[in-house]
């Protein structure tokens, strides 16, 4: 999450009042994250969150997250309702941006996930992919593997992130076209599933929240991606065995993968590691200076590309 486009109180207050939510009393700029702007919207009726889709977000593509997340609400994930004012619509526009109010989930996000909190985010993402294996809506993943290249060369100067990962990302890029696995099981997929997007309460998972990259890809993908955002130090330099294994078993537990998906997941780590190498160089370079957000480093996903580079990356993805 994110601001990078201010609301006028006056228009706020235009778009609660089609709401019954009650009127506002306050509505605050939230700064984690890179991809929307949002804001903790605190009305008469309770808490909710406004979002402004920017960026990466087509405003087309925003009636596939509404039926997405009432397909998993309805399947009994925990997910937010983005909520309908009073002619149905959720898909509103403020500011110039489309927009919705979404509902406020508790919980707290995690910095230091302990192994118990990584099973229950495995059996978690686990029983998502249980509800999604039966829904019937489709998205291309814009940031899946067929786009890396296109992020790469959007992102310009990669050296002036850090000497030597223009050659680095290009090699990276050669060996993943040529090994990426074929056929593997897939359906929609959050492919975003780091900490800071599962709300919990000591070891209960409150909330799963931000779908606007889910699309359609490898569901082992999605492991991989939660994989080396759940287990990793925060400099990326060393995958903790007990956190991995926590949650592999928490996904296990809901899934299981066959064997060509568990073949695949350090291939398919090394992708998610690269996807977010690129997108975290591309912020870090166009994200405007006068922007309230917290720009991310892209040097840890490197030292995780790195890791699961190595001959014994099959290792990390040993359930306990």
């Amino acid at each position: 999450m994110a601001v990078y486009t201010e609301v006028d109180p006056d228009d706020l207050a235009a778009l609660v009042a089609r709401y019954d939510i009650g009127t506002v009393r306050s509505c605050k700029g939230i700064a984690e994250g890179v991809e929307n702007s949002n804001f903790l919207l605190e009305t008469s009726g309770g808490r909710f969150i406004l979002t402004l889709y920017e960026k990466r977000v087509s405003v087309g593509d925003l009636p596939f997250f509404v039926d997405l997340l009432a397909h998993l609400s309805a399947s009994g994930s925990p997910v937010p309702a983005m909520i309908s004012d009073r002619d149905g619509t959720a898909i509103q526009q403020i500011s110039g941006r489309a927009a919705c109010i979404i509902q406020f989930l508790p919980g707290i996000s995690l910095t230091r996930p302990t192994p118990g909190q990584c099973a229950a985010a495995g059996a978690a993402l686990g029983a998502m992919h249980r509800a999604l294996a039966t829904y019937a809506g489709e998205r291309e993943n814009s940031m899946g593997h067929r786009h890396w290249r296109t992020i790469a060369e959007a992102t310009g100067d990669l050296d002036a992130v850090r000497p030597g990962l223009a050659a680095i990302v290009a090699d990276e890029l050669d060996y993943l076209d040529a090994h990426w696995p074929k056929d593997l099981p897939a359906h929609v997929i959050h492919a975003d599933l780091f900490p800071d997007n599962v709300l919990m309460l000591g070891e209960t998972v409150t909330g799963l929240i931000d779908f606007y990259f889910a699309a359609t890809d490898y569901r082992a993908y999605d492991v991989a991606v939660t994989h080396a955002s759940w287990t990793f130090s925060g400099d990326g330099t060393r995958c903790d065995a007990d956190r991995a294994g926590a949650l592999m078993s928490g996904y296990l537990g809901e899934v299981a993968l066959d064997d060509a998906e568990r073949a695949a997941l350090p291939l398919l780590a090394r992708g998610a590691s690269l996807r977010f190498l690129l997108t975290r160089a591309h912020d870090w370079i166009h994200t405007p200076a006068d922007a309230l957000v917290t720009r991310k480093d892209p040097s840890p996903f490197l030292e995780r590309l790195r890791r699961y580079q190595a001959a014994d990356a099959h290792s990390l993805f040993t359930a306990v």
